[in-house]
């Protein structure tokens, strides 16, 4: 039989159908290759292998009887930052100790209903406050890429890093992932997988530990597009729980996987030409173009004049919002508690033993610019210029159907090349965050390889609601750069 962990959702989902396999040997074939691959990687923080192989029982039990759904017997990791009952969940920060959540998010509950099945926690930055994935309490994740010729270990970037590890390095079928400022596009352009971020709303916020509350949106990273498509179908759901969840029609995204792209107009954002951006990336951008034009799309040059506001809003919007969402970590309820003299103390303490450096610096930032005379100054200019940035969107999008730009500005750099240079890190979000600020749908999918051997994506954003234009368009892009590429299992 072939490697079963090397197959994509798609094929997974067929084999089991067709009953190549059954849901047990796949699964227990991923617990092995976990096993193996954990101590090196450290994408997983909690592994459920007694768990996933009472799901897959189950799983082949309603196969058997024909009431199989539609992620029957699939293993999926789960992102930290989505609480699942009975297993520990937090976000990857002390602060929340050994807390075991009495209830299941509803993205994860959507997959169960499907009869996906549980790998374990995913290793992620704390509370999803980072670009590399090295401010996890539980330590760094590894990028399963090395440079040509290196050994050095690489980011998976964050904050999803180790949803994105786990997959490239075939520890899951798929993953749950959460994007706040690109922390879906950015991990998946750093190890070769595809990722997406719905429209805000069109995943529930219930059961995931928040950071920002108007930008985070969960969303999948899978092998393929048509995976991440398949992930999306499942985990997107109106939710009664969530007060910002859209009661809107949801498609099969499935079916915009691979129609045709002629007549399409894709626009080509001039402010996403960055000073100082390598040239392999633009030339990465301009086969993109090239891609498209030769699908018959129609490429438009455009403008989002605010954009270059977009990085600096973003990081006074939300640790502002961080700030307001993490006050009540205090150590009362659950979570850790330090000892103090006096309540305020006990606050005090648990807090600053809590929280790691990153957490500190953003929940400070955010106290700063919510304070009595800064809140003008700095909250509410931002919240204005997230205004522009969402007018400047809708403008474009009157004359074009979707826009190419790349993911990130770079490809996958060294594990603690940039801890000490926070400006530098941030600036990873820059073809990002913007999609976050007007709450829109971007895809990052992997084309090419740059001259160190690491995978690069090119993003795809779309309008309010029109994920099918990121699938139609990331299905052009991934069809016409034929990109396959694995990194070489090194850990084995």
């Amino acid at each position: 039989m072939t490697d079963v962990t090397a197959l994509t959702l798609s094929d997974a989902l067929d084999g089991l159908n067709a009953k190549e396999f059954s849901s047990v040997e796949i699964t227990e074939a991923y617990i092995e290759a976990i096993q193996a691959a954990n101590p090196s990687l450290n994408a997983y923080v909690v592994e459920t292998p007694e768990k996933a192989l009472e799901m897959a029982k189950a799983s082949d039990a309603r196969r058997a009887k024909g009431e199989a759904g539609k992620l029957d017997g699939a293993p999926l990791g789960i992102k930290d930052l989505f609480c699942t009952e009975g297993v520990r969940s937090t976000a990857c920060s002390h602060i929340l100790g050994e807390f075991i959540p009495p209830y299941e998010s509803t993205v994860t509950a959507n997959l169960w209903r499907e009869g996906a099945v549980m790998l374990g926690k995913l290793n992620m930055d704390e509370f999803a406050m980072g670009s590399s994935n090295e401010t996890s309490y539980f330590g760094d994740v590894v990028n399963p890429w090395r440079r040509s010729g290196g050994n050095a270990k690489l980011t998976p970037g964050g904050s999803s890093g180790g949803s994105a590890t786990a997959v490239a390095a075939d520890l899951c079928l798929a993953a749950t992932a959460s994007d706040t400022g690109g922390s879906i596009r950015q991990p998946a352009a750093f190890t070769g997988t595809v990722g997406i971020k719905p429209t805000y709303g069109r995943a529930s916020r219930y059961g995931m530990v928040a950071f920002a509350s108007s930008l985070d949106q969960a969303g999948p990273i899978a092998k393929t597009v048509k995976d991440a498509a398949i992930m999306l179908n499942t985990m997107c759901s109106h939710d009664t729980k969530d007060s910002t969840s859209l009661p809107v029609e949801q498609p099969d995204w499935t079916k915009a996987v691979g129609e045709p792209v002629k007549g399409m107009k894709i626009g080509i954002p001039k402010e996403y030409r960055v000073e100082g951006m390598p040239e392999e990336i633009e030339t990465l951008w301009q086969q993109g173009v090239e891609w498209l034009k030769a699908a018959g799309c129609e490429i438009v040059d455009v403008s989002l004049p605010h954009t270059k506001y977009a990085l600096p809003a973003y990081y006074i919007v939300a640790p502002a919002e961080a700030s307001s969402n993490l006050a009540r970590y205090d150590g009362m309820r659950y979570g850790v508690r330090q000892d103090g003299s006096d309540l305020a103390s006990v606050y005090s303490n648990t807090r600053a033993e809590g929280f790691g450096a990153e957490v500190k610096r953003r929940l400070m930032i955010g106290t700063y610019v919510l304070s009595a005379g800064y809140y003008d100054a700095y909250y509410l200019k931002a919240q204005k210029v997230r205004t522009k940035i969402l007018q400047d969107f809708e403008d474009v999008f009157q004359n074009v159907d979707a826009l190419l730009t790349p993911t990130c500005p770079s490809a996958a750099f060294a594990l603690g090349e940039l801890t000490d240079d926070p400006i530098t890190m941030y600036l990873n979000d820059v073809f990002t965050v913007t999609a976050n600020l007007a709450g829109l749908p971007g895809i990052s999918v992997p084309v090419s390889l740059d001259k160190n051997g690491l995978p690069l994506g090119l993003q795809v954003i779309g309008k309010a609601l029109d994920e099918s234009a990121c699938f139609k368009v990331g299905a052009a892009l991934e069809s016409a750069s034929g990109f396959n590429q694995k990194p070489d299992a090194w850990w084995k």
